[in-house]
C-alpha cells in the first residue's frame, strides 16, 4: 500500500512537474519598443494579462523607439527571433511590408477605430495619438500657437527633438512639417534648427531632458499632459494647440512570417484590441486606445489638446520619400 500510495504520489508529482514546464515551453517572443516595456510602460501588465490567458510566457525585447525596430528586424531578416512586432507605425508599414517578413493578421477589428479609419491586412492598430509640443508653463508662458510660431519664434527657447532615423515621433515630425511646409520644408527646418536644444534618438531621452528642466519645450503627444496630471496630480506640463493642425501617430503590431506558433501570436493580436489589452493603454503608454475599454476613460483626457485637423501621409508615400526627406532633414540641420 505504502509503494502504491508512493507511486500515485510520484506520478502526480511528475504531472505536475510536467505542465508548467509545458506552458512554460511555450513562449512568445515580441520586439517592441524600451518605453512600452518600461516598469511604468504597459509592457508589465500586459504580459501578466496575457499569460493568464495563453498558458505561455511573453518574452518582450525592446529596442530604443519604433524606426530602430524596423531598421534590428531588417538586419535580423528571416533569422529574427520576433513572432509580433508591435511599435511600428503607419508611417513604417510599408516599408515594413516591403521586407517580405510579415503574414496577414487573420483577427477581427471590427471594433477597431482610429482617426481616419485606418485598416490593414496585416497590420493591426493597438493605439494613437497626435504628435504635439509639450511645454512647461513655469518656464514658458506664451507657447508657439502654430507651427509658424515654433519654427520663427525666439531661438533662446529650446525643444528636445528627436532623430527621424530612429524614433517614429522624430519621423513624425518631419511628416509633419512636410505637410505643412511641403517644398520649403528644408528652409522650415534651417529656422527651426537654432531652436533645437539637442535630437535624441528616442522618445524617452527627450522626455527626460524636458522633464529635467533642460528645456522648456518637447516633441510629444497632445496626451502627455494627461500622465502629469493623473501620476502627479502636477498641471505644469501643457500641450500647445497649433492652427494649422496636428500629425497623428496610429501604432501597429503584426505577425512575422517565421513566428513558432502563428495561432498564438495571432492570439496575442485577438488580445490586443480587446478591452483587457485597452484597459491598460491610456494610463500606460498615455496614448488613446484604438478599440473599446471596458470603462471610461480618466476625466483629465477631456482637458487634452483635441486637434480640429489631422495630418497623415499614407505609407506608400512615407515609403516612397522617407530617404529624400531625411538627407534633406540632415542637410537643413547641419547649416551654419
Amino acid at each position: 500500500m505504502r509503494r502504491l500510495t508512493l507511486s500515485l504520489t510520484m506520478a502526480v508529482a511528475a504531472l505536475s512537474f510536467v505542465l508548467p514546464a509545458s506552458a512554460a515551453d511555450k513562449v512568445l517572443t515580441v520586439y517592441t519598443y524600451e518605453s512600452f516595456i518600461a516598469d511604468w510602460g504597459p509592457g508589465p501588465k500586459v504580459k501578466e494579462a496575457f499569460e493568464k490567458t495563453c498558458g505561455c510566457t511573453v518574452n518582450f525585447v525592446g529596442v530604443e523607439d519604433g524606426v530602430a525596430l524596423l531598421t534590428r528586424l531588417k538586419l535580423e531578416g528571416e533569422g529574427t527571433k520576433a513572432d509580433v512586432v508591435l511599435g511600428l507605425d503607419t508611417n513604417l508599414i510599408a516599408e515594413a511590408k516591403s521586407t517580405g517578413l510579415f503574414v496577414p493578421a487573420e483577427v477581427d477589428t471590427s471594433k477597431v477605430s482610429v482617426p481616419g479609419g485606418f485598416s490593414d491586412d496585416v497590420f493591426v492598430p493597438y493605439d494613437y495619438g497626435h504628435f504635439a509640443v509639450v511645454y512647461d508653463t513655469k518656464s514658458m508662458a506664451e507657447p508657439p500657437k502654430s507651427m509658424k510660431e515654433l519654427v520663427e519664434g525666439d531661438p533662446s527657447q529650446k525643444i528636445v527633438i528627436e532623430d527621424p532615423r530612429t524614433s517614429t515621433p522624430g519621423l513624425g515630425l518631419l511628416l509633419w512639417v512636410k505637410s505643412i511646409y511641403g517644398d520649403k520644408a528644408p528652409e522650415a527646418w534651417a529656422k527651426l534648427k537654432d531652436r533645437v536644444l539637442t535630437v535624441t534618438p528616442g522618445w524617452s531621452e527627450a522626455y527626460s531632458l524636458f522633464t529635467k528642466g533642460e528645456a522648456p519645450m518637447v516633441l510629444s503627444y497632445t496626451t502627455s499632459p494627461a500622465y502629469h496630471m493623473i501620476a502627479e496630480n502636477e498641471n505644469r506640463y501643457q500641450a500647445a494647440s497649433f492652427s494649422e493642425g496636428h500629425y497623428i501617430q496610429i501604432e501597429v503590431a503584426g505577425v512575422t512570417k517565421t513566428a513558432a506558433d502563428k495561432d498564438l501570436a495571432r492570439q496575442f493580436l485577438t488580445f490586443m484590441v480587446s478591452p483587457a489589452f485597452q484597459d491598460i493603454i491610456p494610463e500606460t503608454n498615455w496614448m488613446m486606445p484604438a478599440a473599446p475599454t471596458s470603462t471610461p476613460l480618466p476625466a483629465a483626457f477631456d482637458t487634452l489638446v483635441h486637434p480640429d485637423k489631422t495630418f497623415l501621409m499614407d505609407p506608400d508615400t512615407v515609403e516612397k520619400n522617407r530617404k529624400a526627406w531625411i538627407d534633406e532633414w540632415l542637410t537643413a540641420m547641419s547649416v551654419n
